[in-house]
């Protein structure tokens, strides 16, 4: 019996070493191709995101080759008019609160106004100066 008992765990121990080894050898091989196949994935997921903005692209180049597109978007872009046409661009809209009335700085009572514009200048930086 325990000359029976001693082949069972020479088997199991045979067993149990060529499944180590077999893993030990089978290990790389296998990490490579996961590794593999997650880089194809990815670079499937590539191709698809490139191959979308280039469906963009042509869309885009479709919409250039039409003349009303191409016109739109000058007068849009570039403000262009065509001959006889007159453009309008309004540049600042008034703002409705009450700040929008009140002057942006105080204006100075003590420059006296028969000074050209430079004697104006001059007197209003030194009253700034003589105020601080």
């Amino acid at each position: 019996m325990a000359k029976q008992r001693s082949n069972t765990s020479v088997r199991w121990l045979a067993v149990v070493t060529v499944a180590f080894i077999s893993a030990i050898t089978l290990a790389p091989p296998l990490q490579h191709y996961f590794a593999q196949r997650a880089q194809i994935n990815s670079l499937r997921a590539q191709v698809n995101d490139s191959n979308n903005a280039l469906e963009r692209a042509r869309e885009e180049l479709a919409k250039w080759n039409d003349p009303e597109y191409v016109a739109s978007q000058a007068r849009e872009r570039l403000h262009f008019v065509f001959p006889g046409e007159r453009q309008y661009i309004v540049l600042d809209v008034p703002r409705t609160d009450s700040k929008a009335d009140a002057p942006a700085a105080p204006i100075s009572t003590q420059i006296p106004n028969g000074l050209p514009w430079y004697g104006r200048l001059i007197a209003s930086i030194s009253l700034t100066n003589v105020d601080q």
